[in-house]
């Protein structure tokens, strides 16, 4: 894709900074984070090494230390500084035990590895980053895309953005939208959620995660009680129970249960979420209705609307701006 979101050259100028640091990029999956760090890399002209730990099995901390070491020796032939792109790290165990000795013994010697940490798991990569990596990092987040960079890479107009979200790799099939939905639900949907969510964290009740998923995309942008959740969903537990799985879907980027707010204070206890998906993709993509039946139908076009404008908001909270 020759577009270049404004990401790439914020961390083109965080590394150019004197003090160095380890360049962490967190975000979505499919929104253009290892396209953005093939930018970083064309911008700056040095040479590079890439790997990607997103595999079936996890990788292990020596397969760090493999990329790590191929990159050192790049930068010791060349005498230049390399970056060292790592994607996915968060699924590789004890990661920034393993980046913290490594980028300790870099600054110690004067080391010309520079790494950009790639990870689709909020939650997962701060966890690291806060536990082990304090002082040493420069976060950037990557958000969905905008409607404004879908006019400019796409052409899109706003309803089109309104309904077929901002997955950039799902946007040259958005002209057959039966395609468009079998990509966006098989690629996007199920990869996130079968590789970010239930593969990293302990789920006891997986089917449960998944129906809580597709109850808040066929209720976007509206106000749901965790009782009414409990009445709707089969083996539901407690609402303790949803409330956490709504959180790692949070973390996913997927779905938020966005709280009461009153007099300064976010009334989390016994309050009813209003449920807002980050992608509006993901609710058309779920809920069975054509371009044409969501815009003709003026309630459920309204709830598009409200969820673009609270996921772009989500978005924005999240994003560097």
């Amino acid at each position: 894709m020759s577009f270049e979101r404004s990401i790439v050259g914020e961390i083109v100028a965080a590394l150019d900074l004197k003090l160095p640091l380890l360049q962490v990029l967190v975000g979505p999956r499919q929104v253009g984070k290892t396209t953005a760090a093939s930018q970083v890399v064309k911008r700056l002209g040095w040479p590079s090494a890439q790997a990607s730990a997103d595999a079936a099995l996890p990788q292990q901390p020596e397969w760090i230390e493999t990329q790590w070491r191929l990159a050192h020796a790049k930068a010791k032939t060349t005498g230049t500084r390399v970056l060292l792109v790592l994607d996915e790290i968060q699924k590789v165990p004890g990661w920034s035990e393993v980046i913290k000795r490594l980028w300790d013994e870099e600054m110690a010697t004067g080391g010309k590895v520079r790494p950009l940490l790639l990870g689709s798991s909020a939650l997962l990569v701060q966890r690291g980053l806060t536990e082990s990596l304090a002082g040493r990092f420069f976060l950037h987040r990557c958000p969905h895309w905008s409607w404004l960079e879908c006019r400019e890479a796409f052409a899109w107009t706003l309803d089109q953005w309104i309904f077929f979200g901002g997955y950039p790799g799902a946007a040259v099939l958005a002209e057959d939208e039966t395609v468009w939905r079998r990509y966006v639900n098989d690629s996007l949907i199920e990869t996130v959620l079968a590789r970010d969510v239930l593969q990293m964290q302990p789920i006891t009740k997986p089917a449960l995660l998944r129906h809580l998923f597709a109850l808040s995309a066929h209720f976007p942008a509206q106000i749901f009680s965790y009782n009414k959740m409990l009445g709707q969903l089969t083996d539901a537990g407690n609402t303790v129970t949803l409330a956490n799985y709504l959180r790692l879907l949070e973390t996913a980027f997927l779905a938020s249960g966005l709280e009461l707010f009153s007099k300064g204070k976010t009334r989390a206890r016994g309050s009813s979420p209003k449920l807002v998906l980050w992608n509006n993709a993901l609710v058309s993509a779920t809920v069975l209705k054509t371009f044409e039946q969501a815009y003709g139908d003026g309630s459920w076009w309204g709830r598009l609307v409200e969820n673009a404008v609270g996921a772009h908001l989500l978005n924005g909270l999240h994003g560097s701006a």
